[in-house]
């Protein structure tokens, strides 16, 4: 990296703006370049942050902040640091999904990403080089953005959720910014909006998919592992018909994870979890209906399933404890065009009297007396207040979870869920949710983000050095999460709050990093689990 000049004050991971020293601007060629005063990192993040309270819209504070991370990466996540809990969905859900929507009217520096065409894959080494400039990449995410959120194919606008997930990243565990890398790749787009917008940035065709599409996967993962061979490999917001086959091609072979399919799943199910401590209940016992059987809806159902044998029951047994309802209402043996990750979890016709009439929500719940529902579905205000009563008729302590996002999208809201229940759902939303008072108590409402685990999780497989990432490491994650409610405390929230979240992502991480080393899947030697991730976390000074 250039170390003189100008240049250090254009490289954002090295500049200090105004806080250089003298001494320092003088060995650098930085005399005369800036104002006389010399500033303190805190003198300069109070100075920011009046300027993030002058922006009135959300979208615009996320531009400041943007624009500061472009300029002063170490300023950024000092940042971050002290208002974490204000920034995060700034940076991330729900504001990046208007970040997204509005990409090329408000184009900025793109936080250093590399861009990959599926038109030109020989570019794909060099594009990945030039974006990583000389750094020791031990993190990429890569998106194709066509599940963005609950938003749909969003072609090249999606690098943005790349970006603000790996400030997530960072912000949470402490991962070296300077060590991550975000990817978009550009395999055209069947999002109209975009095509007709005559600003769009992206391929201007419709999405490759099949053998080619694969193809090129192929070519940018054995060209990324070849250049970063020690990074965790972070797949996010690909589309139902490529995510799972993605993640099952490169699962056993490299230190890889999908945050939609199996992130989705760990912080549902840490949720659930934290509920069940709450109401004392156990996870076998459970009834669980899941509306919306996409790729995060079958996420969702495939960890609870796995924990379910964890538990000691069989395969088969575990299966019967769910039942998924998409647009066809409940899914059966003979429902048309079902996906490789429904086909395992679908129900007889045989099994029921009324299977015709099975065709929407309500009907389900009411046949079903499901214990826990989980919604995925993007389909907004669909948990009614009929649905939710009768859920709670046939269970004391219904655990209900509306997950779609951004807020236009949710099933629910947790005000309605606990007024409706008289304040005995356990919640868990997909946004941010305040407070609910009711009847004199504080309903404390959890946060399914995977922000609250995905963080800890790829810090300790990093910090340890880890090959893969197998399924004891994502239960030990999970158990760890789930594990930190407060089941004693009156209106308790079954997950814990965003403002904690550097705390516990310190925890996962330990726990993480400590299964690696059990399962003798480090790389290098390591003798101490919690040594390694403390020597390895990274903090926003100078």
């Amino acid at each position: 990296m250039t170390t003189t000049g100008y240049e250090v004050l254009r490289n954002p991971f090295l500049n200090k703006g105004t806080a250089f020293t003298q001494e320092e601007r003088r060995t650098l060629g930085l005399i005369g370049t800036l104002p006389s005063q010399v500033q303190t990192i805190d003198e300069q993040a109070a100075q920011a942050y009046q300027q993030f309270q002058s922006k009135d819209a959300p979208l615009e504070k996320r531009i400041f902040l943007m624009n500061l991370f472009n300029e002063n990466v170490t300023l950024f996540y000092h940042l971050m640091d002290q208002h974490v809990a204000e920034f995060m969905p700034i940076v991330y859900d729900p504001v990046v999904a208007d970040a997204i929507e509005q990409y090329n009217d408000i184009f900025t520096n793109p936080q250093n990403a590399a861009f990959l065409s599926v038109d030109r894959p020989e570019d794909i080494q060099q594009s990945l080089l030039n974006a990583a400039a000389g750094r020791d990449i031990k993190l990429v995410i890569v998106t194709d953005a066509e599940g963005i959120l609950g938003m749909g194919d969003w072609g090249v606008n999606g690098v943005d959720i790349a970006v603000g997930k790996l400030m997530v990243y960072t912000a949470a565990a402490g991962i070296d910014p300077a060590s991550v890398l975000a990817i978009s790749i550009d395999a055209g787009t069947n999002n109209q909006t975009l095509l007709d917008n005559p600003r769009y940035l992206g391929n201007r065709h419709p999405p490759v998919a099949g053998k080619d599409y694969l193809a090129f996967i192929d070519q940018f993962v054995t060209a990324e592992q070849a250049l970063f061979p020690e990074s965790l490999l972070h797949w996010e917001d690909f589309g139902r018909g490529n995510a799972q086959v993605i993640l099952d091609k490169y699962k056993d072979k490299i230190a890889t994870f999908n945050d939609d399919i199996q992130g989705t799943g760990m912080i549902v199910l840490a949720g659930i979890f934290g509920a069940l401590n709450i109401s004392k209940g156990k996870l076998v016992d459970q009834t669980f209906v899941t509306f919306g059987a996409g790729t995060a809806g079958m996420g969702i159902v495939n960890q609870i399933f796995t924990e379910l044998q964890r538990a000691g029951l069989t395969a088969d047994e575990a299966r019967q404890h769910f039942y998924l309802v998409d647009k066809q209402g409940l899914l059966f043996e003979d429902t048309p065009d079902l996906t490789a990750a429904q086909k395992p979890f679908t129900r007889s016709r045989a099994e029921f009297n009324n299977a015709d009439t099975l065709t929407n929500l309500a009907d389900v719940v009411k046949t079903i007396h499901p214990t826990v529902l989980i919604g995925t579905s993007t389909q907004p205000g669909t948990f009614t207040e009929e649905i939710v009563n009768e859920m709670a008729a046939h269970t004391p302590r219904p655990i209900i979870f509306p997950l779609s996002n951004p807020t236009k999208l949710a099933e629910a809201t947790a005000e309605d869920i606990i007024q409706w229940t008289d304040g005995q759902a356990l919640i868990a939303t997909g946004i941010p949710a305040a407070d609910v008072t009711y009847k004199g108590v504080t309903y404390k409402i959890g946060q399914g983000n995977n922000a609250l685990i995905y963080p800890g999780l790829g810090f300790g497989l990093i910090a340890s050095t880890a090959k893969l990432l197998t399924q004891e490491t994502i239960s030990a994650a999970i158990h760890a999460l789930g594990g930190l409610v407060d089941a004693q405390e009156a209106g308790a929230a079954v997950l814990p709050p965003v403002s904690h979240l550097t705390a516990f992502s310190q925890k996962i991480a330990e726990v993480t990093a400590q299964s690696v080393l059990d399962q003798g899947l480090n790389r290098e030697p390591i003798a101490d689990a919690k040594q390694a991730v403390k020597d390895a976390k990274w903090s926003a000074e100078y």
